[in-house]
């Protein structure tokens, strides 16, 4: 609706019958200017919209430079005057469309502006120029004899040149655009008190869905709780008697109890490795459900890099010799030390480590490396433009890049959810359980660091993870 006096606010009743109503009534003024000025900038030609009272509402082109001569001549200055005041005047009649010729030669259109076969203005097309008339009346020199010939021909020229066909099309194209948003706000005064009264009662309805809404949430945080306190009893229950699987197994294998043939041997390094491998999956639930209880403890101190670097190069090289998989560390000498618990960060780069080798055919190479770097003060899920009024603070950001199969991009976020895998088919070649990467994600943002992937082209994917050297600052 228009930004008119609530005078001037009709009742649905009175803009039905169109009893009084207006043409800026119905739409705001700086909306028709738009229109009407959009017009312009396309067709160069004059535009004038007047209301039926005669007011002009809209005005959209440039001064005339030929009116603006002949301004300056008595003479034609008072021609001119009364063709503007004729064409003012003039109307459209029963057609809705007419003509009104200049002293000049050139000529205007007036045309009927209509909604709802009611009429509520006059649009003013001109002055313009059919495009056969080649030169200005002859009737300009009897009026003023001291005009000057070239110079009227010369800005004469410049004026609009448009058939009367094309001058209908304009019209026609203005006044439907026009009707369209004269109908669009029209329909919205009309549904607004509609609307009011649906509003009311959808907010009843609302009320009582969110109702609903939170019961049905209480009971799934319910059903949360219970299921973490499942994976953390059977958990803590499997892990007791996994344990001593795996030890009698190393114990049977150390032969303490006995020789064993080559083929029993075998069978029981299978038992042990198995064991090891339900274990680390025992632990990585335990784990899981300690985030999502609340109860993971990080016992943070002032790290070393250079130590839990070469510890996991030291525990992963194995796995990857036996991979034939090459895996090298590059660490920046004099890196200082990290506020964050060891055992924790170390299992950050032993899973990183872990998958990378995994997922890199025989042949392949994977590095793991740290460098100094600087993050952005304050919590790493700071929004908005704050975050460039903060200051630098120092941090180390560890890499773990491969030459393996690679991440696709669009999965690249979703693979720190649990139990999430990109290829979770049953034929997949590579075993897991989803954990490893939540775990990792949670870990580093319990250290207020964060935890990305870029790609390596052509194959492969890096892991960075960035910690800061010193604890957050509360303000």
């Amino acid at each position: 609706m228009s930004n008119a006096s609530a005078s001037q606010v009709r009742s649905i009743d009175d803009l039905t019958l169109g009893a009084g109503v207006r043409l800026d009534d119905l739409v705001e003024r700086p909306a028709l200017s738009e229109i009407v000025n959009n017009a312009f900038e396309i067709f160069q030609i004059p535009i004038r919209i007047y209301s039926d009272d005669g007011r002009l509402l809209v005005d959209a082109g440039r001064d005339v430079e030929l009116y603006g001569y002949l301004g300056g001549f008595k003479g034609t200055r008072t021609a001119v005057e009364q063709v503007i005041a004729a064409v003012k005047a003039k109307d459209p009649g029963a057609e809705g469309h007419a003509t009104e010729a200049c002293v000049t030669g050139a000529r205007f259109r007036v045309s009927a502006l209509e909604y709802d076969q009611r009429r509520l203005g006059r649009v003013i097309l001109g002055p313009c120029v059919l495009p056969g008339v080649k030169a200005p009346s002859e009737r300009l020199w009897e009026l003023e004899p001291r005009l000057d010939r070239e110079r009227v021909a010369e800005l004469f020229e410049r004026l609009p040149r448009v058939s009367d066909e094309m001058l209908a099309r304009i019209v026609k194209h203005l006044s439907g655009v026009i009707e369209l948003v004269l109908f669009s706000e029209h329909r919205a005064l009309l549904t607004s008190n509609m609307h009011l009264a649906s509003v009311r009662e959808s907010f009843r309805d609302l009320e009582d869905k969110n109702q609903k809404l939170q019961g049905a949430f209480d009971r799934l945080k319910e059903l949360d709780r219970l299921k973490s306190n499942f994976l953390a009893t059977v958990s803590h229950e499997l892990r007791t008697p996994l344990t001593s699987i795996i030890g009698y197994s190393e114990m049977l294998s150390e032969g303490l109890a006995g020789d064993l043939s080559a083929e029993q041997k075998e069978f029981v390094q299978t038992i042990r490795e198995k064991g090891e491998q339900l274990l680390g999956l025992i632990k990585g639930l335990l784990d899981l459900s300690k985030f999502e209880s609340g109860t993971m403890t990080l016992r943070k101190t002032n790290a070393e890099v250079v130590k839990i670097v070469n510890e996991v190069i030291s525990t992963m090289q194995p796995h990857a010799l036996k991979k034939e998989v090459s895996l090298e560390k590059v660490v920046e000498s004099s890196l200082p030390r990290i506020w964050g618990d060891p055992e924790r960060l170390r299992q950050v780069l032993l899973n990183l480590t872990e998958n990378a080798i995994k997922f890199t055919p025989p042949g392949g190479r994977v590095i793991v490396s740290a460098r100094l770097t600087a993050v952005d003060s304050g919590s790493p899920n700071d929004a908005g433009g704050m975050v460039l009024l903060g200051t630098k603070r120092s941090a180390v950001q560890f890499r773990v890049a491969d030459t393996g199969i690679g991440i696709p991009e669009n999965e690249r976020d979703r693979v720190f959810d649990a139990f999430y895998q990109v290829d979770s088919s049953s034929t997949r070649e590579q075993g897991g359980t989803g954990l490893g990467l939540s775990i990792v994600r949670r870990l580093v943002e319990g250290h207020d660091g964060q935890v990305h992937i870029e790609g390596n082209e052509p194959r492969g994917t890096v892991f960075v993870v960035t910690i800061p050297v010193k604890r957050a600052t509360i303000a």
